[in-house]
């Protein structure tokens, strides 16, 4: 059972806890463009390091060996900091204060036609 009684504090903790997705997206394509997005950033990852890989094919040269290595971590960590990153759902709280604003700022425009 909830410590919460009161139902205004309810409300309080609700509009400061639950999150809206305010992205303009379907929440089902959203739920599925992420994972799909992840996955590209993987698979560009790997392709990377294997193109940088398949020059060293032949070779066995340890100083070639470390040069492509040292290459193929950098281009891996500038890809990785350029990856998808899933922007956090903002506060409900702040969504229905937004909503409002606008609200009111529409009807203000209405009434000076």
């Amino acid at each position: 059972m909830s410590k919460v009684k009161s139902p205004t504090e309810k409300k309080r903790l609700s509009l400061t806890k639950d999150r809206c997705n305010v992205y303009g997206e379907c929440p089902t394509s959203s739920r599925k463009n992420i994972r799909l997005n992840k996955q590209r950033g993987h698979m560009e990852m790997r392709r990377a390091a294997n193109e940088e890989l398949r020059g060293l094919k032949g070779s066995t040269a340890e100083a070639d060996a470390d040069e492509v290595e040292s290459r193929t971590k950098d281009r891996i960590n500038a890809l990785a900091r350029s990856s998808f990153k899933k922007v956090p759902d903002a506060p409900l709280g702040e969504v229905v204060a937004r909503k409002l604003r606008y609200r009111s700022r529409q009807a203000k425009g209405r009434k000076s036609r």
